[in-house]
């Protein structure tokens, strides 16, 4: 890779002469031909790639070739007894170092994180201090980093696949572990992405809509007083709820599908954002304040592309890393292979072909039948088949009220939560224990411990009214998370097997969490046609959500094809895609094409290609659902909490006997729909 700069970035985009490999190959093999001979024949395959990872990340501040010949013969471990105590020793040493890092860490994001009142400009500041960036460094400075990679191997995705289903899970442990000496990168780039994260995370999580400022074409305010919401979460979620409230509620289904539409394309003027002084139409895009005597400034100026912007940050910061990763040279590698363990084809290919399951089409046209109206593009949320799609919000708002009025609330009752979902009574303490509710500034998520030592955080938006249902149903989503992340922890046989295979495995247990909360409530019922709703909900959603990870996928491949991209073309790279995702997959059943709904997806500006993720997700959730409902609840969650990072191959073997599929998923949803429903 040659040196560049790109206009967006302004930054070098490779590593610095001091920063890459520089040994040459004939050094690195008289090194290793030097240990076969000192330890045997039967050392020589363990030797060779354990010089040859210590070769790939030694730069010229670590030594000379000398230097790098001299650690390697002191450091080789041949004797296995001396490499399970070296291994142990490195294990129990990086728990309590991240674990607390990531204490600190999360001290240092509190007020971005949780509702602690208006951020000031020194929260900023310290949520951008990220101390995590000077450990890897320094373990490579120290060497720890080199006597792990000159002892264990790094393996590549294909060595995992091909060969795990022999490994005994010392052996996991130790190739999970070595995954963080996969990429030797300069902390000063690692600090750089922790700010891009957080710019986009900021600028995502203060984009309220003020809903009762916003008019039809003929000057109502639709919506109630005081209704805010954030985009995405906020907007697509009070659509789901007015499918319940007739032809007034499809009026404001049109109305939030054009407040989206004018988001993603950065049309929306700026003044309105959060702006109480101000009415807006978002049909016509006219502004005009409250006050009609007020002076009327220049208020239809657009939103800069500030979107576009956030997200080429993200991606400028991540490609930075690109050089300093021999296994996985590209954020999108990095992203699948390493962090997924899922090759980005593999990926493709599931949700493909779920998208294009002739049970899909059926689904819509019934879908359509339901509505007794043609698809619109907001359809993609349909909620119908949701077990509250009969039930007003203010009633849902009301049955939470009743158990858990705040945080403090619904943390004291967190043991009861756990034994209603299937938890003994003693596992239900032990869990909630572990577990600290805190009120979230975004929409909501769970902060998982990383040494035993410590707890797991629950965070979930709550008005100053009291919790309401939505944020009640984002705290079981993110209790589901805490759970697995408490499991995976506490209850782990190697600390470096802590987890589950990959995201998209905890959105699993997340969801089936969620879709137990109104069962929690004492409002739910799991019969045969409640079953089939469930089913056929699943695959809605599952469906909308592919579509998005396939865009999310899109627009990353196209980023590494343009790294000179400005904003503006950015957006318009953006809605391209989401053109052509609509179009292949979603236009045949809603007989509309040329749709850029799908962009408005917050994750795409905060969370750098996360989105395939919930799709995985959905589908992992539906094949474990089954044997949850047969089996004990609380005792198998608990089995494959406790499974471990493992490989989603090998995870969902030892889980369903399976590989991850989406036939269960549309097996379940065709017998729903040759049932009538």
């Amino acid at each position: 890779m040659t040196p560049e700069t790109t206009a967006a970035s302004g930054g070098p985009r490779s590593a610095s002469p001091a920063h890459r490999a520089f040994l040459p190959e004939s050094s690195t093999d008289e090194v290793a031909t030097g240990l076969v001979a000192a330890h045997g024949a039967a050392h020589a395959d363990a030797i060779r790639r354990g010089v040859r990872q210590v070769a790939e990340r030694w730069w010229r501040e670590d030594g000379d070739a000398a230097a790098f010949a001299a650690f390697c013969e002191r450091n080789y471990l041949a004797d296995e007894d001396a490499r399970a105590r070296a291994f142990a020793r490195i294990s129990d040493a990086l728990e309590q170092i991240d674990g607390l890092l990531h204490e600190l860490h999360r001290e240092l994001r509190r007020p971005m994180d949780t509702d602690t009142g208006p951020l000031e400009a020194v929260d900023l500041l310290f949520a951008d201090t990220d101390l995590f960036a000077h450990v890897e460094p320094d373990l490579f400075r120290t060497k720890i980093a080199f006597f792990a990679l000159l002892n264990f191997p790094v393996h590549r995705l294909e060595e995992r696949l091909r060969e795990g289903a022999a490994w005994n899970r010392e052996a996991w442990a130790r190739s999970c572990l070595l995954d963080r000496f996969a990429v030797r990168a300069p902390a000063e780039l690692s600090q750089e992405m922790t700010r891009a994260m957080n710019a986009a995370e900021v600028y995502i999580s203060e984009y309220d809509i003020l809903m009762d400022r916003v008019l039809t074409k003929d000057g109502r305010r639709p919506f109630p007083e005081g209704l805010r919401l954030i985009t995405h979460w906020g907007l697509r979620d009070e659509l789901k709820a007015n499918y319940a409230t007739g032809d007034e509620g499809l009026e404001k289904q049109r109305i939030i599908q054009r407040i989206m539409e004018r988001i993603e394309r950065q049309e929306i003027p700026l003044a309105v954002r959060a702006n109480s002084d101000l009415l807006w139409c978002p049909e016509t895009n006219e502004v005009r304040p409250v006050d009609a005597s007020a002076p009327r400034a220049d208020l239809a100026a657009r939103e800069p592309d500030t979107r576009y912007e956030r997200l080429l940050g993200v991606f400028h910061a991540a490609r930075a890393l690109d050089p300093y990763a021999p296994t996985a040279p590209t954020f999108i590698q990095r992203r699948f292979d390493l962090g997924r363990q899922m090759t980005e084809r593999d990926v493709e290919s599931l949700l493909v072909a779920l998208l294009e399951a002739p049970e899909v089409g059926r689904l819509a046209r019934r879908v359509a039948e339901r509505l007794g109206r043609p698809l619109e593009p907001f359809d993609v949320w349909y909620s119908g088949y949701l077990p509250r799609a009969s039930l007003r919000e203010d009633e849902l708002d009301a049955a939470v009220q009743a158990r858990y009025r705040d945080v403090r609330a619904f943390q004291a009752a967190l043991p009861d939560v756990l034994r209603r979902l299937g938890f003994s009574a003693e596992r239900s303490a032990w869990l909630a224990e572990r577990i600290l509710v805190d009120p979230a500034r975004g929409a909501g998520h769970a902060m998982g411990a990383q040494r035993r030592e410590d707890k797991a955080h629950l965070r979930t938006r709550v008005p100053a009214e009291g919790m309401n249902y939505q944020g009640y149903n984002v705290a079981m989503h993110e209790l589901g998370h805490n759970v697995e992340q408490v499991f995976s922890l506490n209850g782990i046989d190697h600390w470096a097997l802590n987890g589950v295979p990959n995201t998209a495995f905890t959105e699993s247990f997340a969801f089936t969490f969620q879709g137990r909360d109104l069962a929690v409530l004492g409002l739910g019922a799991q019969d045969g046609e409640a079953l089939h709703h469930e089913a056929l909900h699943s695959l809605w959603l599952t469906v909308e959500i592919a579509g998005v990870s396939l865009l999310d996928m899109k627009i990353w491949n196209w980023l590494y094809a343009h790294p000179r991209a400005t904003p503006a073309e950015a957006r318009e790279a953006t809605l391209a895609a989401a053109r052509d995702v609509w179009n292949r997959w979603f236009a045949p059943h809603y007989g509309v094409r040329d749709v850029d709904l799908l962009a408005i997806y917050s994750h795409i500006v905060n969370a750098a290609l996360y989105l395939p993720d919930y799709a995985i997700g959905h589908i992992v959730a539906f094949q474990l659902a089954d044997r949850l409902r047969k089996a004990p609840f609380g005792e198998e969650v608990e089995r494959l909490a406790r499974l471990g990072r493992l490989t989603p191959d090998a995870w969902m073997r030892a889980a369903v006997g399976g590989p991850v599929s989406a036939a269960p998923m549309l097996d379940a949803a065709r017998a729903a729909l040759d049932a009538g429903l």
